[in-house]
């Protein structure tokens, strides 16, 4: 109970902050149409209020502090307008609509697990492949660190145009990004984890007779699990930004990406306010969902979550 009221304080005070923050935000659009609609604003005129503090302009004109929270194309929404936004788009749209936000995220999530489950698969690969091979350490570890200095933004367009040439479209090149994003977290937890037992444990296993092979399934992966599934929720919500920032290239009309492409075309912000959040969700859902198979599996393991 006492953690619910935390949460719930802290959500009151950014609520009450980003309301604070649309009146400066939104003062000087509001001023233009009442100006247009007939109503007396200081000073007079848009080019005199153009090099104006938002500050002065509210402290002057404050009979439009509440029509900053209701512009029909802010700066910067008022919570209530895209919670509004997100219940018409998901609630009162069917889920087939172009315009229901649940099909652009169900295209979106499709490109995030294919690509999360690429990225996941070599990441364990080549975790496996550096902790067993001094070579392989030495030589591929540093170029998958110097890879993930290169901007996605940058690279993104890139990895388009190379697979759309060679004839692969729709899902996979998404896909392929968001891979990207995901393998290194899980390469990195992985390699601390199967390194993480002791020389100890490892003599107590040489003692034995054990195998290279027996090592890794009896003591280093068991050993891995936590180091991994920490690991994992960090690959899934970076394969989700991956998805959307390969759907911002393509051009492509559906997905959460499409959705605040289009937003920023048109001037439409609740729309991409309202896509941000949708893809908040997602990722806490993602991220949730990885947490439960977390504490299921290390439970059977006979291990503390």
């Amino acid at each position: 109970m006492k953690s619910l009221i935390a949460v719930l304080t802290v959500v009151g005070v950014l609520v009450v902050i980003w309301y604070a923050a649309c009146v400066p935000m939104n003062i000087k659009g509001v001023l233009t149409e009442a100006e247009r609609a007939g109503a007396v604003v200081v000073p007079e005129g848009a080019r005199e209020r153009r090099n104006l503090g938002a500050f002065g302009l509210v402290a002057g004109n404050s009979f439009a502090i509440p029509a900053t929270w209701s512009q029909k194309r802010p700066r910067l929404p008022a919570p209530h307008q895209v919670a509004i936004e997100l219940w018409q788009t998901t609630v009162m749209k069917k889920i087939t609509s172009k315009r229901s936000l649940v099909h652009h995220a169900w295209i979106t999530l499709s490109a995030t697990l294919l690509g999360f489950g690429i990225g996941t698969g070599l990441g364990i690969l080549l975790a496996v492949g550096v902790v067993h091979s001094r070579v392989m350490d030495m030589s591929v570890m540093p170029w998958a660190i110097v890879s993930q200095t290169i901007p996605i933004i940058a690279l993104a367009p890139m990895i388009i145009v190379v697979l759309y040439s060679i004839g692969v479209q729709g899902v996979l090149p998404k896909a392929v990004i968001s891979a990207y994003l995901s393998f290194f977290p899980v390469v990195v937890g992985m390699v601390k984890g199967l390194r993480s037992p002791d020389m100890m444990q490892l003599d107590l296993l040489a003692t034995y007779h054990a195998s290279k092979p027996q090592g890794f399934w009896k003591l280093r992966l068991p050993a891995s699990m936590p180091y991994l599934f920490t690991s994992l929720k960090i690959g899934i919500a970076a394969s989700l930004v991956g998805a959307i920032v390969g759907e911002l290239p393509t051009g492509a009309v559906a997905g959460l990406g499409a959705r605040l492409l289009a937003g920023s075309y048109y001037g439409q912000t609740v729309q991409i306010w309202s896509a941000l959040f949708m893809a908040a969700i997602l990722a806490a859902c993602l991220v949730g969902l990885v947490e439960v198979i977390e504490r299921v599996t290390l439970k059977r393991m006979g291990m503390a979550a």
